[in-house]
């Protein structure tokens, strides 16, 4: 079963139709659970949810003390799962939940072979503004180059991996945008698929023109550093008779 983890901050908006486009998908995956993370919202949100929760069976609601980040709402939600297979969605309503059976269609036919196994959205269009598709696209030339992740777009939210992969990963802040090479240090396959990416409808980014670009190329950095200190237990151990 899959449980889906969507971060918001300050989503009112946009919460009740994601919500909607969800269950509806789920008539095709088996979606048993839909984590919402509230990041410490200044809207409704939070109260939208609770609002919606009697609707929605499969919901549940966290909500951070503190604004603490992309990042830390992912793994709040993710720690909480209580379904092994985990997909990741933005809450601004661009990712569209139909896209979910392409990730799952993937990994059903992969996963036999590959029990450690991501698969992550690749946007076959980005709707964005020029600037913001320019510096998203800088980031990832420069990470790619470096990290050598084989991803394309790692800003795309929309991916599919096992709760237990990902637990096995360093925390630190932005890591989100670093999960395709984070994932390759642990030994997990890595595959793509194309999926759509929609204009957002209501609200406006959390992120600032350039700072996708310029922060993610500071973390690099650190992520290389793990890469080359990488060094797994099955490949290092020594059965005694």
């Amino acid at each position: 079963m899959i449980t889906i983890v969507v971060p918001i901050y300050n989503e009112e908006d946009n919460i009740k139709s994601l919500l909607e486009e969800i269950a509806k998908a789920a008539k095709n995956v088996p979606i048993s659970e839909i984590i919402y993370v509230d990041d410490n919202s200044t809207d409704k949100s939070f109260e939208v949810l609770k609002k919606l929760r009697k609707g929605f069976p499969s919901l549940r609601i966290i909500k951070h003390k503190t604004n603490s980040g992309q990042s830390a709402a992912l793994w709040t939600g993710i720690k909480a799962a209580g379904n092994d297979i985990i997909v990741t969605m933005d809450g601004d309503g661009q990712n569209n939940p139909l896209d979910v059976k392409l990730l799952y269609d993937k990994y059903m036919e992969n996963c036999e072979q590959y029990p450690k196994i991501m698969i992550a959205g690749e946007r076959k269009q980005r709707n964005d503004s020029i600037v913001r598709i320019l510096s998203s696209r800088i980031a990832n030339n420069i990470r790619a180059a470096i990290l050598k992740d084989k991803t394309s777009d790692t800003g795309c939210s929309l991916k599919l991996f096992r709760r237990r992969d990902y637990m096995n990963l360093p925390y630190f802040d932005h890591m989100h945008r670093f999960l395709p090479a984070l994932m390759i240090r642990e030994g997990v396959k890595l595959e793509h698929v194309k999926v759509s990416h929609r204009p957002r409808t209501h609200g406006v980014s959390k992120y600032g023109t350039w700072n996708r670009a310029f922060v993610g190329i500071s973390d690099v950095r650190g992520v290389l550093w793990l890469q080359k200190r990488s060094r797994r237990a099955e490949e290092v151990y020594e059965e005694l008779d």
